[in-house]
């Protein structure tokens, strides 16, 4: 009697993770998303470790959490799992203003993004 079942929007191969008001801007975190985008889940896990950006930590818990996801969610084989996509997009964006002189203000803008990773398993190819 209750509510009917919403069909998966993934693929059935298909996990994926959200992180949503990190403190970056959209344009830089979409410089460490580009990093990771269509490389096996160790390497970006890789790339991400050694990487000197500060939202680097924060990408990385996010791919961590798409993989743990795909494991433990829908039985997929971690080793397989390629990142399909990893999109930025925005979230708010706080206004803070600076007293500057001659009785003026500077606005500050300190934006905030949204962060969403897909994995997918694709099959090892036969060597």
């Amino acid at each position: 009697m209750g509510k009917k079942t919403r069909a998966r929007a993934l693929a059935e191969t298909e996990a994926k993770a959200v992180a949503r008001m990190l403190r970056v801007s959209p344009q830089k975190l979409n410089l460490v998303a580009q990093l990771i985008r269509g490389k096996k889940v160790a390497t970006a896990l890789a790339d991400l470790e050694f990487s000197r950006k500060r939202i680097a930590r924060d990408v990385r818990k996010c791919l961590e959490s798409a993989i743990a996801n795909a494991e433990n969610n829908h039985d997929l084989d971690v080793d397989d799992l390629v990142v399909a996509e990893a999109h930025v997009g925005r979230a708010i964006v706080i206004k803070r203003f600076h007293p500057r002189g001659r009785g003026r203000i500077g606005r500050i803008l300190k934006p905030f993004a949204n962060l969403t990773i897909v994995v997918r398993e694709v099959e090892a190819a036969a060597s």
